[in-house]
C-alpha cells in the first residue's frame, strides 16, 4: 500500500450471513403475529432470553458434533468463561426453566421467537443467522402435551395462509425406535457407539435413500467423490430390523400402529412408544384432527438422538420448483418432540418437556411460493416539495395524512429535480404521490399522482398496449365552513387554512365521489373537531350526514385499500339537491 493511501473497509455482509430489507420484514412480522396469536390463544407466555448464553449451558445438544462448542459462535470473555451465541432457543429455555424453577407456574408454558446463530458451512439458502419461533411446555410428561403441541402446530400453518392439503404434521416416537434397537440386538451402554451410528444413518434416509442407509447400517458407504464413510457393522438381519421399522408407514394409523407392535416385539419400552402414539391419535381424533392434517409415521426420524418420546415435523406437500425447473415438494418447516433430559442438565432431576420450532425463514418462503406472504409492504404516500419556502405547509399536509392512520412522509432529498422526487416515489413503492406547486398553491388545488396506475399503463404501453385514454382534469367541489372572518368573503389568504389544500385535481378516471358522507366515517378520520368546520345534516334513514369538508384523505385511503383497481374522477362538483339553505358552495379552506 502507497504511504498515504487509507484502506477502506469493505462493505459486504460475512459469508453466510444477509441483510433483510422493508418488505421482507413486513412479511415476517405478518406471518409471526399470525403464529404467535395462536400460541396465545393456547395459553402460552411470550419468553426473550439473551442471545449470548455460557458454552456450558448451551451443552452438547447440537446434531452431528462431538465437541460442546463446536457449530457454534464462541469466545473467551474476561473472566476466562466461555460464551456462545445461541443455535436454538430449546438450550435457553432448559437453562430458565433450572434458573427460576421455584418461581415458574408447573408446568410452564412459553412462546419464544429470534434469531439463532450456527457456526457452520454456509451454502445456497443455508445461512449461519436464521429466525426460529418456538412453542414448549416444560414440566408435563402427559402425552397431551404432546399432542397439543401437534393440533397448536397444524392451527398456525393455517392461520399463516397454508390450507388443508398442502400439509401434514407427521408424529413418531424415539421409544418405538429404542424398542427396535432392543429387537435387533443393540441395547446396552456397551452398544452405545453402534446405536449412534444407525441413528445418524437413518436420519440421512430423505437425502440417501433406503438403500445408502442400508449401506451405512452395515460395513459402510462410498459417496461420489470416493470417500468412505464406517457403518454400524450390524448384520443383514439386524439391519432389516431397522429397515423395517423406517418403512413401517401404512395406509391408515392403525395399520401402522400394528405393524409398530410387531416390530417391538417384547420390548417393553417399545411397546410404550407405541402406546404412547395411540394415545396422542385418541387425543387428536377427539379434538377434530383426523388424518389429513396429523398422521402417524415412523418415516420421521429426524432428531431422534435429541428427542425422548414422540417427536414430530410439519411437512409442506405442495410442489415447486427447485433450481434446475424439476418439480418436488418443499418438504420440512417445523420439527419438534420431547426432550425430557435436558433441564435434568442443571437440576439433576427429572423434568419432562415437550415443543415444537417453526423455521422461520423456510416457511416465510414457502407462503412466498404460495403468493400467500401478508404485511403491509405498500410504500409511504410521499408529500413532494415544490418550493422549499412552503416546507410548513407539507409538513401540515403529511401530518393530517399520518393522523388519518395513513403511511406518510415528505420527501426530505434535494427538491431542485422534481424528476427525482417521483423516482424516489417509485422505488419506494408509494401509491400516490402529493404535489402541490406554486399554481396549485394559488388555485387552493392539490394533484395526487396514482404511481401504481401510472405504472400500470407504463407496462402496458411498453408491452405495446394501448393504455387508458388519459382523463380530463376537474376539481371537485367541496365544502367547509368558513370561520367569520371569512363568511362570505372568497379572497384567497384571510382563513389561515386557505391555499394549503382546497378543491383537489386528480389524474385518474371513474365515478364521482359521493359529497355527503355518514358522519361516522368523517369522525373515524378527523376526530370530533371536524364539526366545527363541516356542514351535518339529519337524515332519517341513514342518521347523521355530513357534506365532504375536503376528500384527499378519503381517496389515499380508498387507493390503499382492498379494492382491486380504485378510481377516482372528480367532475366539477355542484350542492346536493335540496341545501337552498344552506351557504353557498366554495371551494375548500380545510386543511389537507
Amino acid at each position: 500500500m502507497s504511504e498515504g493511501k487509507v484502506r477502506r473497509p469493505r462493505a459486504e455482509t460475512p459469508k453466510g450471513f444477509r441483510d433483510y430489507f422493508g418488505a421482507e420484514v413486513a412479511e415476517r412480522k405478518a406471518m409471526l403475529d399470525a403464529i404467535t396469536g395462536v400460541y396465545h390463544r393456547y395459553g402460552f407466555d411470550p419468553l426473550e432470553t439473551s442471545a449470548v448464553e455460557t458454552v456450558e449451558a448451551l451443552g452438547k445438544f447440537l446434531p452431528d458434533v462431538d465437541r460442546p462448542n463446536e457449530g457454534v459462535f464462541a469466545w473467551q470473555d474476561e473472566d476466562m468463561d466461555w460464551l456462545a451465541l445461541r443455535y436454538d432457543l430449546t438450550a435457553p429455555l432448559a437453562r430458565v426453566a433450572a434458573q427460576y424453577r421455584n418461581d415458574l407456574p408447573s408446568p410452564y408454558r412459553r412462546y419464544a421467537m429470534g434469531p439463532v446463530w450456527r457456526n457452520e458451512k454456509p451454502g445456497p439458502g443455508r445461512f449461519r443467522q436464521f429466525y426460529q419461533c418456538d412453542a414448549d411446555t416444560v414440566g408435563s410428561g402427559s402425552v397431551a402435551a404432546d399432542a397439543e403441541i401437534c393440533a397448536m402446530l397444524a392451527d398456525a400453518l393455517e392461520e399463516v395462509g397454508i390450507p388443508r392439503g398442502d400439509y401434514v404434521v407427521k408424529v413418531n416416537n424415539r421409544k418405538v425406535l429404542n424398542g427396535v434397537m432392543e429387537v435387533a440386538g443393540l441395547a446396552g451402554e456397551d452398544k452405545e457407539a453402534e446405536r449412534g451410528v444407525v441413528l445418524r444413518a437413518i436420519d440421512k434416509i430423505d437425502r440417501l435413500g433406503p438403500e445408502g442407509v442400508r449401506a451405512l447400517l452395515g460395513e459402510g458407504r462410498k459417496d461420489e467423490s470416493g470417500d468412505f464413510t464406517k457403518g454400524a457393522g450390524l448384520s443383514a438381519e439386524q439391519a432389516e430390523v431397522v429397515m423395517g421399522f423406517v418403512s413401517a408407514k401404512r395406509d391408515t394409523g392403525a395399520a401402522t400402529v400394528a405393524r409398530l407392535r410387531e416390530l417391538v416385539g417384547a420390548s417393553t419400552v417399545g411397546a410404550s412408544g407405541v402406546e404412547e402414539l395411540e394415545s396422542i391419535a385418541a387425543l387428536l381424533h377427539a379434538q377434530g384432527y383426523g388424518p389429513d392434517r396429523i398422521v402417524i409415521d415412523p418415516g420421521v426420524v429426524r432428531g431422534l438422538g435429541y428427542y425422548t418420546g414422540p417427536v414430530f415435523e410439519a411437512e409442506l406437500t405442495f410442489e415447486i420448483l427447485d433450481e434446475k425447473g424439476r418439480k418436488r415438494q418443499f418438504g420440512s418447516v417445523a420439527g419438534g418432540g420431547r426432550y425430557d433430559g435436558l433441564v435434568k442438565r442443571f437440576t439433576g432431576q427429572d423434568v419432562p418437556a415437550t415443543g415444537v420450532s417453526i423455521g422461520v425463514d423456510r416457511l416465510l418462503a414457502a407462503l412466498r411460493a404460495k403468493g400467500r406472504a401478508g404485511g403491509d409492504t405498500a410504500g409511504p404516500v410521499v408529500v413532494t416539495v415544490m418550493d422549499r419556502d412552503r416546507m410548513a405547509d407539507y409538513m401540515a399536509m403529511v401530518g393530517d395524512l399520518r393522523r388519518a392512520g395513513l403511511r406518510a412522509e415528505v420527501y426530505l432529498g434535494n427538491p431542485k429535480n422534481f424528476g427525482n422526487q417521483l423516482k424516489y416515489a417509485d422505488k419506494r413503492g408509494s401509491p400516490v404521490a402529493v404535489i402541490q406547486g406554486g399554481n396549485e398553491a394559488a388555485a387552493g388545488t392539490v394533484i395526487l399522482k396514482d404511481l401504481v396506475l401510472g405504472a400500470r399503463i407504463a407496462k402496458r404501453h411498453a408491452g405495446g398496449m394501448e393504455g387508458p385514454p388519459r382523463p380530463d382534469r376537474g376539481a371537485a367541489r367541496v365544502w367547509s365552513r368558513p370561520c367569520k372572518r371569512c363568511w362570505g368573503n372568497d379572497r384567497q389568504g384571510h382563513h389561515p387554512r386557505q391555499g394549503r389544500a382546497a378543491a383537489r385535481t386528480f389524474l385518474a378516471a371513474g365515478d364521482r365521489q359521493a359529497d355527503i358522507l355518514p358522519a361516522d366515517t368523517l369522525l373515524d378520520l378527523y376526530g370530533e373537531d371536524i364539526r366545527a368546520r363541516a356542514y351535518i345534516a339529519a337524515d332519517p334513514l341513514n342518521g347523521e350526514m355530513m357534506l365532504r369538508p375536503d376528500f384527499t384523505v378519503p381517496v389515499v385511503q380508498a387507493h390503499m385499500s382492498a379494492a382491486p383497481n380504485p378510481r377516482y374522477a372528480y367532475g366539477r362538483g355542484v350542492p346536493p339537491a335540496g341545501t337552498s339553505g344552506w351557504p353557498r358552495a366554495r371551494i375548500s379552506a380545510g386543511r389537507l
